[in-house]
């Protein structure tokens, strides 16, 4: 369907028209750096291109005093009345723009015309409050939206992403009483000595009346986060949320002044981690998510930032995370707060231990303080490890010529697959098929061979780099066998690391080599078990709840954690997984590995099952699960179990903070 990208140049019209250091940084180069890197990137040319229209009276809600007649002195005296703005003669106009555009692509997304978009717009909104401008914000350009999905198209459930290192105080405050409206914001708070320096920013503050529990606060104690801080975020706090919440629309408050290298922030997080987390949003809702650009300072860290997200939300993957893979204590100390502090509002968050714990000395007391990393505050320990730079490595990987490519054994005629997903017809040839069948009995027969020299064709593709994803089928007598030889295939024809999810009767050789080259998972397992620290086998959960907690708290943090270049994703014998949850945890697991993931089939399997793997690997968002049950008490078991057994080695399992003597 699509990606609008919404812009109208007049939006650089606005500049400070005197001097002051606070707001010197909102300058209209925002804009046209992030559109000219798109331009050069050829994202733009691939979007649907939108020219932003001025918001109405009646839409905006709100009413600001006209100041396009005002002259320089007054202009000044005016931006004098309000928390960090600066108002010019053609504010006003710009501000309506904004907030149009913005309303522009919500309307485009839910009338089908587009699948998603971003809006490119400045000024800013998110700290626009009912009757005050704030924060370089005039109007709220995503409460104003949101409104206005809810009032003209009916919708009862919009999540609001907030990812600015601002807290958007002024969202909070228009929502905080509406349970049709989850509000997730993280921002750099430093207990209350970080702007805007409101008790209100804190993990405690929740909402209030019907609104309790819709209105989720991640305060960030220290500088220097990183991506798995940020991943760690969504995976232990705002996923499990959004789940249960299960929204129709997804708006992004797309700050990038939490992105490395910029002078507000302070953060660390690379501009590939947008990708992740775009790409992690785009599994709520049915894909229909609108980001809406809100600050970013430093301009190369902007541009890139935005070409992660327009890229993803077209479909490419998202490129592979740098630096380690373990979130900070601080980090994790803000994280373990909100999940208490909305644990009495959220079933999905009762069934695990969320109690709070007390901060360590190193995050409020001057006597535990790290040297800092930058000036500002106290840093995450876990920065000291991450890019400095971000000419440390490219942004961008250059993409396959396929994207997605499906292998089956006879061609079906009732296989509905997008247009540029390609049936592949070649196969390996037949000596190195044979060679590599001859240790096993069960690929011994003629269909068999067939079926594994598809596969080992299709996957050479995969690890040479002329296609991206794929999907195999097997017969189911052959399952574990091809499976086998796929994962030694991988390792010795290029992959350094290899994710293997196993659902179904599907067990790790007993030959393979533990050197720490592969991850092993086994869902659908006996029992909970952590046979090793690369082994690890969990019975498939009975309930929605049960499986969404399965992949949000043990698969995907063991797969960030490891970070591998494959991943094989096999549904043997005996699966049980239904259509919508393979689809689910395939398109999670599409993050990974720059997109490159392998799905195995068995042979008989239908043709949908077939034809929503080949839709979501190749970028589409998969269907919604709808409302989630809670996980079984077993299922709940199982899981903390093996948490407990994998946290000292797997540290993006952990949500909970080490206490400090």
């Amino acid at each position: 369907m699509g990606t609008a990208l919404v812009y109208h140049e007049d939006m650089t019209a606005t500049r400070l028209l005197w001097d002051d250091p606070e707001c010197e940084i909102e300058r209209p180069e925002r804009l046209t750096a992030a559109l000219d890197r798109l331009r050069q990137r050829g994202l733009e040319q691939r979007c649907l291109r939108l020219s932003a229209r001025e918001a109405s009276e009646e839409e905006l809600g709100l009413v600001h005093r006209e100041t396009q007649v005002l002259g320089k002195e007054e202009l000044q005296a005016l931006s004098g009345q309000f928390d960090a703005i600066y108002f010019h003669p053609s504010t006003f106009h710009c501000a309506r723009l904004a907030a149009g555009a913005g309303l522009q692509l919500v309307d485009a997304v839910l009338t089908g015309a587009v699948q998603n978009g971003l809006a490119l717009v400045r000024p800013p909104g998110h700290h626009g409050q009912r009757a005050a401008a704030n924060g370089f914000c005039v109007f709220n350009n995503v409460a104003i939206a949101a409104a206005h999905a809810k009032q003209k198209h009916g919708l009862h459930r919009i999540l609001v992403v907030d990812w600015d290192v601002h807290h958007g105080q002024g969202i909070q405050y228009l929502f905080e009483d509406d349970p049709s409206v989850l509000y997730f914001s993280w921002h750099r708070y430093e207990h209350g000595r970080f702007w805007p320096f409101l008790r209100e920013s804190d993990a405690d503050a929740v909402g209030r009346g019907q609104g309790l529990g819709f209105t989720v606060n991640l305060p960030w104690n220290q500088v220097g986060m990183g991506n798995a801080d940020y991943v760690a975020a969504f995976l232990h706090l705002l996923l499990p949320l959004a789940f249960e919440f299960d929204p129709e629309l997804v708006l992004v408050s797309a700050g990038f002044d939490s992105a490395i290298g910029d002078p507000e922030g302070q953060m660390q997080a690379t501009p590939e981690c947008f990708a992740h987390l775009t790409q992690l949003l785009q599994v709520l809702a049915g894909g229909r998510v609108c980001a809406v650009l809100e600050g970013g300072y430093h301009l190369e860290s902007l541009a890139e930032s935005v070409c992660m997200t327009v890229q993803t939300l077209l479909g490419d993957p998202a490129p592979p995370l740098s630096g380690p893979m373990a979130p900070c204590q601080s980090a994790l100390e803000s994280i373990q707060s909100a999940r208490a502090a909305q644990a009495p509002h959220w079933k999905s968050l009762q069934q695990q231990d969320v109690t709070a714990v007390p901060m360590s000395p190193s995050s409020h007391s001057p006597e535990g303080r790290p040297p800092p990393l930058l000036p500002g505050g106290p840093v995450c320990k876990a920065a000291a490890s991450a890019p400095s730079s971000l000419l440390d490595q490219p942004c961008l990987c250059p993409a396959p010529s396929v994207r997605t490519a499906v292998a089956l054994t006879t061609p079906d005629i009732t296989l509905v697959l997008p247009p540029d997903v390609i049936q592949q017809e070649a196969s390996a040839l037949r000596e190195e098929t044979e060679a590599w069948a001859r240790p096993h009995e069960s690929l011994a027969r003629e269909e068999a061979l067939t079926a594994l020299g598809k596969l080992l064709y299709l996957l050479d593709g995969m690890l040479d780099g002329q296609v991206n994803s794929g999907i195999a089928a097997t017969p189911a007598s052959a399952a574990a066998a091809t499976l086998d030889v796929a994962v030694r295939r991988g390792l010795s024809h290029g992959a350094q690391r290899l994710l293997c999810v196993a659902l179904g009767q599907l067990d790790r050789p007993p030959d393979l080599a533990h050197d720490g080259r592969s991850l092993w998972l086994n869902i659908r397992g006996k029992e909970a078990a952590a046979l090793s620290m690369f082994h690890v086998s969990t019975p498939l959960p009975v309930m929605t709840g049960g499986f969404l907690s399965c992949i949000l708290g043990l698969v995907l943090p063991l797969a960030y954690g490891f970070q591998p270049d494959l991943v094989l994703v096999a549904l043997g014998p005996g699966h049980g997984l239904q259509g919508p949850h393979a689809a689910l945890l395939a398109a999670m697991l599409r993050g990974l590995a720059g997109g490159r993931v392998l799905a195995l089939l068995e042979e008989n399997s239908t043709p949908q099952l077939a034809g929503i793997l080949a839709r979501v690997l190749n970028g589409e968002a998969p269907p919604s699960l709808g409302p989630s049950s809670v996980a079984s008490p077993e299922d709940v078991q199982a899981l903390m179990y093996l948490r407990g057994q994998l946290e000292p080695q797997w540290k993006m399992l952990q949500c909970h903070p080490h206490l400090v003597a």
